[in-house]
């Protein structure tokens, strides 16, 4: 049957240690090892293949794993294979994972200390790992075994990446958002990047064990939701905008009617009275495609008390701040830029792009009028996530937004590599604070004090 392939070494592996895990995904795997697992599943298919007469699509998916540990075992025995019994374990993962998973990438989805995954073509993996990123060892065996697992990600998806189509953003069922570029747009070979999001949401004492929030900001923008606040999450890709927008939109009141309008569906709230939609891409003909502009324009049909856009980053940001100034307060979005101050210029540019004239001092008044407070979370060296400034938007003066600064990061130093620092207050009151009074929302007396501590 296999004349046509290449042989299997019939061989002890005498040089792994009995009782030593051999990780066949990249770790500590010897040449050998690696060098026969793909054939191992070569033949594992053709056997697979041979049994069900090429029909695998009426076979769930506990049957097929029963059915290639037995082609598995067949083969190790015809080819008089013999390992440590740690050492056949794993070669039968990493085939079991490579015929119904995602390959070698099935280790680094299911560790959950990895937050993103990215291939750089099929010999260079990185991860991010406690917000450093870090080179693995884990290897495809070409770049078509690579283009094999972007498919089997993409096609249950509804979803297709090809020459015509060389770039796909996309879900996995498990909440993970898949990007994938090929050629020609790719010069380095298949690039798949995942981000991962904890299966189980993030809450605030999570964020203030990892140093991102401090009791004393929860308090506030607890606050702040409950008071209907318009509030804009800003920062750089992977600061956590999206995180702490999700842990932040937990404090609105269960009885209020949320709208959640994504790009990717991220936001994961647990209040009884959600309506979750997502942009929709166009179809392989080009045509079908439903903007997150359209969706935040028919979300206003839909009688919401608030509007979450997860990600503002086009002509969406016009019908957004309409939205907030008209009776839908305490809505919420995230912006990527540097500082409070270029969230508000990136607006005024996303505005633009409505293609409505509008005068600049126009769109001024709208973002000041519309939006409250934004709060700036950046990633520092140490790869920690941290909000470094709570700005609010206090309105116009003159041709000018004017914006004053609640609560500010101070770095005091390094030590051991991780960046110190104390989250300090300002001294100054937010213009809104009569919110809180109307609320009958009462924050701790020092909460404002200037030089205090968050």
């Amino acid at each position: 049957m296999f004349n046509n392939r290449p042989a299997l070494r019939s061989r002890s592996v005498a040089g792994t240690k009995m009782g030593t895990s051999v990780d066949l995904f990249g770790s500590d795997t010897t040449d050998d090892i690696n060098s026969d697992v793909y054939l191992i599943r070569e033949r594992v298919q053709r056997k697979l293949l041979n049994d069900t007469d090429g029909n695998l699509n009426n076979t769930n998916e506990s049957q097929l794993q029963q059915m290639i540990e037995t082609s598995f075992n067949q083969v190790i025995v015809e080819e008089n294979l013999i390992y440590t019994r740690n050492t056949r374990a794993e070669l039968l993962n990493w085939v079991v994972a490579d015929i119904l998973g995602y390959g070698p990438l099935e280790p680094l989805l299911q560790d959950p200390t990895i937050t993103e995954v990215m291939c750089n073509g099929p010999d260079k993996i990185y991860i991010e790992r406690r917000g450093l990123i870090e080179l693995t060892k884990v290897v495809f065996e070409n770049e078509d075994h690579l283009m094999r697992i972007i498919h089997r990600i993409v096609a249950p998806l509804g979803r297709r990446v090809d020459e015509s189509s060389p770039m796909v953003d996309a879900r996995l069922p498990s909440g993970y958002r898949v990007n994938a570029t090929i050629s020609p747009l790719s010069l380095s070979g298949p690039l798949l990047t995942i981000r991962k999001f904890a299966t189980t949401p993030f809450v605030a004492q999570d964020l203030v064990a990892k140093g991102t929030l401090t009791p004393g900001l929860v308090t506030f923008l607890k606050a702040c939701s409950e008071a209907r606040v318009n509030m804009v999450f800003s920062g750089g890709t992977g600061s956590g905008k999206t995180t702490l927008l999700n842990v932040v939109s937990a404090f609105i009141p269960d009885q209020e009617r949320v709208i959640t309008i994504e790009d990717t569906a991220e936001l994961q709230l647990k209040q009884a009275h959600v309506l979750r939609l997502e942009k929709r891409p166009p179809n392989v003909e080009g045509i079908g495609e439903i903007t997150i502009r359209q969706l935040v324009i028919n979300s206003l049909r839909m009688r919401p008390d608030r509007i979450i856009v997860g990600e503002a980053r086009g002509p969406e940001a016009l019908d957004m701040l309409q939205a907030m100034n008209t009776g839908h307060d305490g809505s919420m979005t995230t912006i990527h830029s540097n500082s409070p101050r270029d969230t508000l210029r990136r607006i005024e540019t996303m505005v633009l792009m409505a293609g409505l004239d509008l005068p600049l001092r126009a769109i001024r008044e709208q973002v000041a009028s519309a939006i409250e407070l934004v709060v700036h979370l950046e990633r520092l060296r140490d790869g920690t996530r941290r909000v470094v400034q709570v700005t609010e938007v206090q309105g116009m003066e003159g041709e000018s937004v004017v914006m004053q600064d609640l609560f500010v990061f101070e770095q005091t130093g390094v030590q051991n590599g991780r960046v110190l620092g104390k989250l300090k207050s300002t001294g100054l009151r937010p213009k809104f604070s009569e919110k809180f009074e109307i609320s009958g929302i009462k924050l701790p007396a020092n909460v404002f004090d200037a030089g205090e501590q968050v």
